[in-house]
């Protein structure tokens, strides 16, 4: 497993050993030891699988009082995967780092606790299957609008299916700071 650095500090690629022969592949998609050695001490409790179709996004979300650390992978197809740093008062406020993962490239995106997440589908389905290191609480989900001009990152799908609470959310300048993270180093 190799594990590369973003220009987003703190946010991971992971990219596994994948050993493959005529009758297939095999490969670990998630090793503690190895990533504890990268930094990432996160104790995961909960696995997610979300199936969608190409044009869905999702995103851009976070928890606020149950903050999520996640590693995020495809199974099949394809997605751009991004994190958005929405901590007040961290360096990297506003920036965020985008992937395509694929069941192709194997690839997977370690996501740090106070981030912002979102992705949009690119292959005309995908399962897309992540870990959180804290559970899914309704009642505690924010987000950012996927749209921002600010942020500006490139989605390039034109035609994306949102969810009519990700079309309510606020571009991350008119977000009430009490309702987001906060950097502690």
């Amino acid at each position: 497993m190799e594990i590369i650095q973003t220009p987003l500090p703190g946010v991971l690629i992971i990219k596994p050993t994948v050993h493959e022969d005529p009758r297939g592949f095999f490969m670990e998609t998630y090793r503690a030891e190895s990533l504890r050695a990268a930094g990432v001490t996160d104790n995961f409790v909960q696995d997610n699988h979300a199936r969608s179709v190409r044009g869905v996004l999702r995103g851009l979300h976070y928890q606020l009082q149950h903050p999520q650390a996640k590693i995020c992978r495809v199974a099949s197809g394809e997605v751009f995967d991004v994190a958005v740093d929405i901590r007040l008062g961290s360096p990297t406020f506003g920036q965020w780092f985008g992937e395509t993962l694929s069941g192709e490239n194997r690839l997977q995106l370690y996501i740090p606790p106070r981030f912002a997440h979102g992705y949009v589908v690119k292959s005309e389905k995908v399962d897309f299957l992540y870990k959180c290191s804290d559970y899914h609480y309704t009642d505690d989900g924010h987000g950012v609008l996927w749209s921002d001009p600010q942020l500006g990152i490139p989605w390039n799908m034109p035609d994306t299916i949102l969810s009519d609470k990700d079309r309510r959310y606020l571009p991350l300048a008119d977000v009430p700071r009490e309702l987001l993270p906060r950097y502690a180093p």
